[in-house]
């Protein structure tokens, strides 16, 4: 070993070799470039990788909202009473398709009746009485502001 070298490399002859020392100073190396030992125990210059960045930190998890919670559990509850409603009224249907049918005959009844009740009612009036009534009316009245009487006449 020599005494200016702390360590020693044998080579397959079993003779030591001194590991030779660097010939430019650490300064002089242009950056990406370093003293690097091969696996035979010689150093050389070298392109190094640049230094990666390291990982970014794992953001920590957050904790659920409640709304989020309470949306996720009534969605199913909501779709099943949907789902509820539309079975419900498909075994409705008949009975509602005769209810609007129902509900058209009574609006053309009333319809009906509106027309028909004014023209019975004038037509057992004339047949009940000669003719219309008449009525005579005289007012009479003393001065601008004075006070009207009067008398009705049924003939």
């Amino acid at each position: 070993m020599h005494p200016e070298t702390p360590y020693e490399i044998t080579t397959l002859t079993g003779e030591p070799q001194p590991i030779p020392r660097p010939v430019m100073l650490p300064e002089e190396i242009p950056p990406g470039v370093a003293w690097v030992t091969l696996p035979g125990g010689a150093r050389t210059l070298a392109y190094t990788p640049p230094p990666t960045a390291p990982a970014p930190q794992p953001v920590a998890a957050r904790p659920v909202p409640t709304w989020a919670k309470t949306t996720a559990l009534l969605a199913p509850t909501i779709g099943g009473g949907i789902a509820a409603a539309g079975i419900g009224l498909s075994y409705a249907a008949p009975g509602l398709i005769a209810m609007s049918h129902a509900l058209w005959a009574t609006v053309a009844l009333i319809a009906a009746g509106a027309i028909a009740l004014p023209v019975l009612l004038s037509a057992c009036r004339r047949g009940a009485g000669a003719g219309p009534a008449h009525i005579t009316q005289n007012i009479t009245a003393a001065g601008l502001f004075g006070r009207a009487s009067g008398t009705i006449n049924h003939h």
